[in-house]
């Protein structure tokens, strides 16, 4: 073996720990189900053997679908022990998706977790010529299912058990064979300009991404993390694999989707790395909660956070808080901090990150307040990750913190952050003027604007595409809008419209659980999310929410007018990456009929749209859409 490799890092703790230390643990029928980290090796030996035996090669591709769970990492381990590489696809793509990522990919074997997953392939595999063999692990309601391509994930590992009786020293010699240089993961991008772009990530990339980050926020072989956010993003590949193979500390598996939040008060994580939609539901749910609770709480609640919002000041500008402060502070945390944060599963975190988009700062002091010290990371898919991100006692709420180690940023001529470093990809596969577009003067190219402040503490302010201009001349963000928006706990999503035009203006969706609960205390009947949506009570509660925030923001930066959206933005309807970024251009031109009507003089717009399910069907509706006018 040339250098570190995952694989070869999972043999090295699997040597070290043995049946002594817990690698993984799963949630099934109620129990949490424990893997050493002998255990995790066995699992991949066998099956890396049974794909070999089923006819993978060095530098085959082999395509993942499926929740999260340990058969994920086997699969992705047992083909990187070859030499070959891992392709994560997200459960909920489409078929047609899938038959992207399979065939752009190359993929000549897959493995799916179910039924759902194995009827996706199924019905591309004639679009998809290269593809040999797909592994299913769950068969329930597949008896009858007679394919050749099928084969189950047990029978994989049976065959490989076989060929290592045969010759115990195989799969050694194949692991020892993998370079740190090879491709691991090829890492598709959230394309919201276009098709997904294929990363390639070494396991050089991967390693020293867990390495560097590890040096500034150090995980440790006790720590407990909770693997909940999808595989194929680059973030949970960097902390479920990558990281937890540097360091060994232990990555558990929700019972499913549904159960993460009760799962995470479970397990009690050390170690927390999440998107804003995460942190944003968990404050859009701690608002509500506290709308609802008891007098006696809802004054706790009203005169703690104040002291918490100014301890977490205090601690952003490096002050000591003193004596009083210090008691207030201890009394808060028992009077209301520490149950709350019991509720959230946040009590045990130390590692907690936010990256992949923007936090709203209003998101980020509440968490700061509570005591969660949260850090906002920044970084991309094609630097394995993370370039920058803030330290325990270097926290500024309008950066996104500074270099860590072996990376370097700078802000070219036209304000795009560069950065480079041993995490910088390989390249976009198949894509070389792609690939020669982002990677120019050894330096890569993110495509976003910022700049670096006087504390070396990098700004990121917007996708530069995204940056948009008035028609005075004014420049603003409107990620930065759209954030402070989202911190409604009644709006869930908001995209904000401007450029070229002489005021900002917004298309909105309601929370539909918050709005909904707000319906019921109010009396208002309503039949479903469109009805909800239109209705002028809602209308009037979210103008408040608007007009609020407004308050807060430059006049240039003020939304005049806003539309509540007759559907949620959904990433089936291509609106939304799957990891939930806007596809701006996209939302633009499919509700430009929306826009025509905030910029003209209509109060109320018809409208038809186009609905589109999972399963491929499609349901056209017809509703009256209402413009508001935002009083300030």
């Amino acid at each position: 073996m040339s250098g570190l490799t995952l694989p070869g890092l999972l043999r090295e703790k699997a040597r070290k720990f043995g049946q002594g230390k817990v690698a993984m643990r799963e949630k099934e029928f109620g129990i949490w189900q424990s893997l050493t980290w002998k255990d995790y090796y066995e699992n991949v030996k066998p099956l890396a053997l049974g794909l070999i035996s089923l006819g993978f090669q060095r530098g085959d591709k082999l395509s993942i679908i499926g929740d999260n769970r340990p058969e994920w990492l086997f699969s992705e381990l047992a083909a990187q022990s070859l030499g070959g590489v891992a392709v994560g696809i997200y459960p909920d793509n489409t078929p047609t998706q899938v038959q992207y990522i399979i065939h752009h990919s190359d993929s000549t074997f897959a493995m799916v977790e179910d039924q759902e997953q194995a009827d996706k392939v199924l019905e591309i595999k004639r679009r998809c010529p290269k593809l040999e063999r797909v592994l299913v692990d769950d068969r329930k309601g597949m008896r009858s299912y007679d394919d050749p391509l099928l084969i189950s994930f047990k029978e994989a590992q049976r065959l490989g058990e076989e060929m290592n009786r045969k010759d115990p020293g195989r799969f050694g010699a194949y692991l020892d064979s993998v370079r740190e240089d090879d491709v691991a993961i090829i890492a598709y991008t959230s394309g919201t300009t276009g098709l997904p772009k294929g990363a390639m990530l070494s396991h050089r990339n991967m390693i020293s991404m867990a390495r560097n980050y590890d040096s500034i926020d150090p995980a440790y072989e006790s720590d407990e993390f909770l693997s909940f956010l999808p595989l194929p993003w680059v973030g949970e590949q960097m902390t479920c694999v990558s990281w937890q193979l540097w360091k060994g500390f232990t990555v558990n598996f929700p019972e499913r989707v549904e159960t993460v939040q009760e799962n995470i008060r479970e397990v009690g994580p050390n170690i927390m790395f999440a998107p804003p939609r995460i942190w944003e539901k968990m404050c859009s749910e701690v608002q509500v909660k506290i709308q609802d609770a008891s007098w006696p709480k809802r004054l706790a609640y009203r005169g703690a956070m104040p002291l918490g919002y100014k301890r977490a000041e205090l601690k952003l500008q490096k002050k000591e808080p003193g004596p009083m402060m210090k008691f207030w502070s201890w009394f808060s945390y028992w009077l209301l901090f520490r149950s709350l944060k019991n509720y959230l599963g946040l009590a045990h975190l130390r590692n907690v990150y936010t990256g992949g988009a923007a936090l709203g700062p209003d998101i980020f002091k509440m968490f700061q307040a509570l005591g969660v010290n949260i850090k906002q990371l920044y970084g991309q898919t094609e630097i394995s990750g993370i370039s920058v991100a803030h330290r325990n006692d270097d926290i500024k709420l309008e950066t996104v913190g500074r270099p860590i180690p072996e990376t370097k940023i700078r802000i070219s001529d036209t304000g795009e952050i560069l950065s480079r470093g041993p995490s910088v990809f390989l390249g976009y596969y198949k894509n070389p003027e792609a690939t020669a577009e982002v990677l120019r003067d050894g330096w890569l190219h993110s495509g976003d604007a910022g700049w670096i402040d006087e504390d070396g503490h990098l700004v990121m302010l917007d996708r530069m595409k995204d940056v948009m201009k008035l028609s005075d001349g004014s420049k603003f963000s409107p990620q930065l809008i759209e954030n402070k928006l989202k911190f409604s706990p009644y709006i869930s999503e908001a995209v904000v419209i401007g450029q070229e035009m002489p005021f900002l203006t917004a298309m909105i969706n309601m929370d539909m659980a918050n709005v909904g609960k707000w319906a019921e205390n109010h009396q208002i009947a309503y039949t479903t999310f469109t009805d909800l949506s239109q209705k002028d009570e809602v209308y009037n509660l979210i103008g408040e929410e608007v007009a609020r925030i407004n308050d807060g923001l430059p006049k240039v930066a003020q939304v005049k007018r806003f539309v509540l959206l007759y559907k949620e933005l959904d990433a089936d309807d291509e609106e939304l990456t799957r990891t939930r970024k806007v596809r701006r251009s996209f939302i633009v031109e499919r509700y430009r009929h929306l826009i025509r009507a905030l910029y003209g003089d209509q109060e109320n717009v018809e409208v038809e749209g186009e609905v589109k399910y999972r399963d491929g069907r499609e349901f056209r509706m017809k509703t009256t859409v209402k413009v508001k006018f935002v009083g300030n």
